[in-house]
């Protein structure tokens, strides 16, 4: 029995807060690092001389080789210890960082960005787990509360951020910003971070799992690498698409049986067992999916359709960030004194709500008709990420901590990409269906589009401009295209609103072992 509580009676020397500032720094830089370059693409293509095509790999290849690496890093962790881990990915983070900076081609840059992400694919999972075990279980919704702005709030600022560095600096200062930080990050990992005994214990004798990590990495690198290029391509009209999406099946169907029979396995698929944790990482992909997929379609929208910088775009839907770092602290607060079912519950309905809030846009609102919906919808997302991490980890062992979350950062990042995937998808195929259903009212014998060709014709001519018919239905057909666009993203907000409005439910499946738990851990004590 002592040795059954060995592991929940270990206590870190420092100061839990200080430990939380120390992973968290190594955090923010990562998890910034995935969209604030997304804004500075066109500026790197330019200097680079290289197409928008072609500059898009620039996120590409830090997206999959932060994939492959992300679920591996409670294994790296517990083999090697978690502290020296965790100072060799921030290292390599920074080092790939700088060269980052320093690149004069795309192929270097593309090679620097393989290298940053699979140093800082093991930054989020490791942190975490780190910050979880570091607190007492009373307060790990206030430890949550702190990761969680890194984790929803630094993407939010992203382009805010890399929007301002371009517009003054130049795009090589977005890679260039993270060294200091990065050594900062360094000096405070090796101060405050220790390893806890169970730990080494745990990977006694063990052995590295080649096959079943060349498998996963073989299977989610196609698998982000299908993502990120399926729209480009038409999806399963393009061949090598069809065999990428056969390899990817057959990589996790092997890697999936491999790991159930292994006895050291790279990632402990067993974990699943709990009920608490496996349907947590199903929201989690969820909530990942709303959290990027409106991420990416907001800045689109303001550029396209609103005819905004890149920079305010950044800062149009900056309040986002502004409302989820302050209820980050909010929820930080009342996480253990209010019921995380009813927090969970309700940031789903916030969240749904506030989609179909950014689902009423038209092209002649200003900032202020959408600015509610965006601070609401940012308000909502700590909510459910505190909420669903706090009940995910509650049952897990701090000896099973590090591979919990690996698989739950890593269901989250799937469900970004899946939700950027599907968001521009529905984007390019509703825009054409809005077309055609707009277009078949431009005929001779729609008196409404008669109307409209005559008050065209009627306006330039007053305005000292000539204009045929020809001109005038030209300028007609430019709006309909525009209306086309604006119908298709209010459908993505709409459908990402009843996704979030569908999970609801799935809070009642949690079980609330809050006091069960502490009752155990006090009688086994």
């Amino acid at each position: 029995m002592a040795e059954a509580t060995a592991p929940a009676a270990w206590k870190p020397r420092y100061n839990p807060w200080l430990i939380a500032l120390a992973v968290m720094m190594a955090t923010v830089i990562e998890v910034l690092d995935t969209s604030v370059a997304n804004v500075a693409l066109p500026h790197i293509a330019g200097n680079l001389s290289v197409t928008n095509h072609e500059a898009t790999w620039v996120l590409t290849s830090y997206l999959v080789s932060n994939a492959i690496i992300l679920p591996a890093a409670a294994w790296f962790g517990g083999f090697f210890g978690r502290k020296r881990v965790l100072i060799t990915c921030i290292m390599i983070f920074t080092a790939a960082s700088m060269l980052c900076g320093l690149a004069n081609s795309l192929g270097f840059l593309i090679f620097a960005r393989i290298l940053q992400g699979l140093g800082g694919g093991a930054l989020q999972p490791i942190s975490q787990a780190i910050l979880l075990e570091s607190f007492p279980r009373e307060k790990r919704g206030q430890a949550v509360a702190v990761f969680s702005m890194g984790v929803v709030v630094a993407p939010i600022i992203g382009p805010i951020v890399g929007g301002w560095i371009t517009d003054n600096l130049s795009w090589r200062w977005v890679f260039l910003i993270n060294l200091p930080i990065g050594i900062l990050s360094i000096f405070l990992a090796r101060l405050f971070i220790e390893d806890p005994p169970y730990l080494k214990k745990g990977m006694a004798g063990s052995r590295i799992d080649y096959i079943g990590f060349s498998l996963m990495a073989i299977g989610l690198g196609t698998l982000q690498l299908v993502l990120d290029k399926g729209q480009e391509v038409d999806w399963l009209q393009a061949p090598w698409l069809c065999w990428a999406s056969g390899v990817i099946v057959a990589a996790l169907i092997a890697f999936v049986w491999w790991e159930l029979r292994v006895r050291h396995p790279v990632v402990d698929l067993r974990i699943f067992r709990d009920r608490n944790f496996a349907l947590g990482t199903i929201a989690i992909t969820v909530v990942g999916a709303v959290l990027y997929g409106t991420l990416a379609l907001l800045p689109l929208f303001f550029q396209t359709l609103m005819g905004y910088s890149a920079y305010l775009s950044g800062l149009a839907i900056g309040p986002r960030g502004i409302g989820a770092f302050l209820a980050a602290i909010v929820i930080g607060r009342l996480s253990g004194k209010v019921s995380n079912r009813l927090l969970l519950g309700t940031g789903f309905f916030i969240l749904g709500w506030t989609c179909c809030l950014m689902g009423n846009i038209n092209l002649q609102m200003g900032l202020n008709s959408i600015i509610w919906a965006v601070i609401g919808n940012g308000t909502a997302l700590p909510m459910v990420f505190i909420a669903l991490t706090t009940m995910s980890m509650w049952t897990i062992r701090n000896e099973d901590m590090g591979n919990a979350s690996g698989l739950f950062n890593l269901m989250r990042n799937i469900g970004g990409a899946v939700g950027i995937a599907a968001a521009t998808t529905i984007l390019a195929r509703m825009e054409q269906v809005h077309r055609v259903y707009l277009g078949a009212h431009l005929t001779p014998y729609d008196p409404v589009y008669q109307q409209a060709l005559r008050h065209v014709e009627q306006t330039s001519a007053s305005l000292g401009i000539a204009s045929s018919g020809m001109a005038a239905q030209a300028y007609i057909y430019k709006e309909l295209s525009r209306q086309a666009v604006l119908l298709s993203f209010v459908d993505n907000f709409f459908w990402f609103g009843a996704l979030s409005f569908c999970f609801i439910p799935l809070v009642f499946l949690f079980r609330s072992g809050a006091k069960q738990r502490q009752g155990g851990l006090a009688a086994a004590h």
